[in-house]
């Protein structure tokens, strides 16, 4: 079938629907009670979330076909593999802030819906941007290499959250108390609102995550325009950031190459987009490659001995 049938709005109307049953399902009933998300229940919470993503995959080919079936699957592979650095950005976070880990949890939720509107918001937008000015997708090519030569250049380079615009016009503006009050994000003392650190890692999570999203947006368009399936896999990608993030956060020190895998990843997804009009690389050679990279990082990280004290 072609993109006006996979574009269908009972789709994405349908899809929205059943994104937002499963978030309110998620802090609802599993999650209704803050508590420290340990390690065993962040795992059944990954492979959930992928067997989802996966099952909806199966459904993809099974209405749309085998070429559909693996750009959902790519461009899932790519923003799960571009989240990552999500991941690194929220230790840092949790750290400089001292959140108490019973309250990560609900911060990562709340953070991850405004992450689902503005990547909608992107999505709409590069792909507009791409139906009416072809030569866009260069502009966007070129952009992914420089971001992941740059990412490679200075992949040891500390994250300032703290530091981030966004973040201090906020805590210029907004009144602000001390503690973390139970989890609230607000509070009301004589008779006047106050934000508490809570909310400030939440702007600092939602600011930091608009800048990943300019480069990973651009980084899925390089394996399809159809703005469904760019959608989707984004989506899924992001549903099951937070449990990676409480099944991976201990262990993340460990994949020194990751950042290189990463950097590789991105500056092969921007060569793919600049040479698309010479030469289209199929898109099962994108995966095998994309994985190639991202499974030899990880395996180098783990076979390289630790330094000596």
């Amino acid at each position: 079938m072609g993109v006006e049938s996979i574009g269908a709005p009972a789709l994405w109307i349908g899809f929205t629907v059943f994104v937002l049953a499963l978030l309110a399902l998620d802090l609802g009933v599993f999650h209704r009670q803050a508590h420290e998300v340990r390690v065993r229940e962040a795992l059944i919470w990954t492979a959930v979330w992928i067997s989802l993503a996966l099952v909806f995959n199966l459904g993809v080919y099974l209405w749309f076909g085998s070429e559909r079936a693996l750009e959902f699957l790519t461009g899932y592979v790519i923003e799960k593999a571009l989240s990552v650095d999500n991941i690194f950005v929220f230790i840092v976070v949790f750290s400089v802030f001292a959140v108490p880990a019973k309250l990560q949890h609900r911060v990562l939720f709340w953070g991850i819906l405004g992450a689902l509107v503005m990547r909608a918001i992107f999505i709409v937008l590069g792909a507009a941007l791409l139906a009416k000015f072809h030569w866009v997708a260069y502009l966007f090519g070129a952009f992914l290499v420089f971001t992941g030569v740059k990412l490679l250049v200075q992949r040891d380079k500390e994250v300032h959250p703290e530091r981030n615009p966004f973040f201090r016009l906020f805590k210029r503006f907004v009144p602000s108390v001390g503690d973390y009050r139970d989890g609230r994000f607000t509070v009301v003392e004589a008779g006047k609102r106050y934000a508490t650190p809570l909310l400030l890692v939440l702007v600092a999570i939602e600011a930091t995550d608009l800048v990943f999203a300019v480069d990973s947006i651009p980084a899925i368009f390089a394996v399809t325009t159809d703005p469904f399936i760019v959608y989707t896999s984004n989506i899924f990608a992001i549903l099951g950031l937070r449990a990676l993030y409480f099944a991976l956060a201990g262990i993340m020190g460990k994949f020194r190459y990751l950042k290189v895998g990463l950097s590789l990843v991105l500056v092969f997804v921007g060569v793919k987009m600049l040479l698309a009009g010479i030469y289209k690389i199929p898109i099962a050679a994108s995966l095998a490659i994309i994985a190639a990279l991202l499974g030899g990082s990880i395996v180098a990280s783990l076979l390289r001995r630790p330094a000596k004290p």
